[in-house]
């Protein structure tokens, strides 16, 4: 058994009675009393709450809520069913999710392979608790890497003329895998308004620069002709506008005159994967609400 299979074993038995509700509705007198009275009515208890209003009379309330309760396997149906005449009475946007059941990811990537590498070696010591089916990737660059973690490695060449043809077959391979999450690794092609309308707020990416400074493409070329003197990187989840859905994660580094594109590239690759590593392991525990287009991260 690799390490990463001994991790995730571990997590699913420590986590086997547990679950997370993930809540968003217009902010009102009583939410928090319906949740508990529910949870404790169904034998459960409540080990971690987070929440959070943007106003108390008028704004939008938001809650993440970790909760442990005997036989929870045998109990999935009734928290599911019960839970829903709550959620119509207050209007709620909400999802239960059971931490045993560990969410399928998808990595893409291009040549580059910094934030690939620190993804799975994250996955590999246990700091991101994900089911990892597949890599795909438009060059083989990472195929040796991807292939030592026991991890299947797609090559599909893309570019813009044959986009449609190449998202048609990557998409089937998401619906193959039922994938949950699709992290872009520094995959350095646009995604069709189709393939993002396939999967809203589950595509999280990896912007080389600090958003919304310097969007598109060469952002460290720029910065180092505006004479910057601090680069960043952005994870966020991806929309039909390039470079501007809800932002997760940030993060920079200071620079100076001293620094030419290629220190400010590298320096850039240190903030890049970090940046993405806690984004994507925020998304993973369920700690990220996007609303309209902001995040809440609980």
């Amino acid at each position: 058994m690799t390490s990463a299979n001994q991790h995730i074993q571990q997590h699913k038995e420590k986590n086997k009675n547990k679950a997370r509700l993930l809540i968003s509705c217009t902010d009102q007198p009583g939410i928090v009393a319906a949740i508990s009275t529910f949870l404790h009515q169904h034998g459960a208890n409540i080990v971690e709450s987070n929440q959070y209003t943007t106003h108390p009379d008028e704004g939008t309330f938001f809650i993440r809520i970790e909760f442990a309760a005997s036989d929870m396997e045998e109990k999935e149906e009734a928290f599911q069913e019960g839970f829903k005449e709550i959620a119509a009475a207050f209007h709620m946007k909400w999802r239960l999710t059971f931490l045993y059941k560990l969410k399928k990811m998808a990595i893409f990537v291009s040549k580059e392979l910094h934030c690939l590498r620190e993804l799975l070696y994250e996955w590999e010591s246990g700091g991101l608790m994900a089911d990892i089916p597949l890599v795909i990737s438009n060059h083989k660059e990472g195929k040796e890497l991807v292939e030592s973690f026991g991890i299947p490695f797609y090559h599909i060449p893309a570019n813009k003329e044959i986009r449609h043809e190449v998202e048609e077959e990557q998409l089937k391979l998401l619906k193959e895998h039922d994938i949950d999450v699709i992290v872009l690794a520094r995959y350095m092609q646009i995604l069709t308004p189709h393939f993002v309308s396939t999967h809203p707020s589950k595509i999280i990416n990896i912007h080389h620069s600090f958003l919304p400074a310097f969007i598109g493409a060469n952002p460290h070329k720029r910065a180092h002709k505006r004479g910057v003197k601090l680069i960043g990187a952005t994870c966020h989840y991806v929309t039909d506008d390039l470079d501007e859905g809800p932002i997760i994660e940030q993060d920079v580094i200071r620079v100076d005159h001293r620094n030419h594109i290629e220190d400010l590239k590298k320096k850039g690759r240190l903030i890049e994967r970090t940046v993405l590593n806690r984004g994507v392991k925020w998304d993973l525990e369920d700690r990220v609400i996007v609303h309209e287009n902001k995040t809440i991260v609980l």
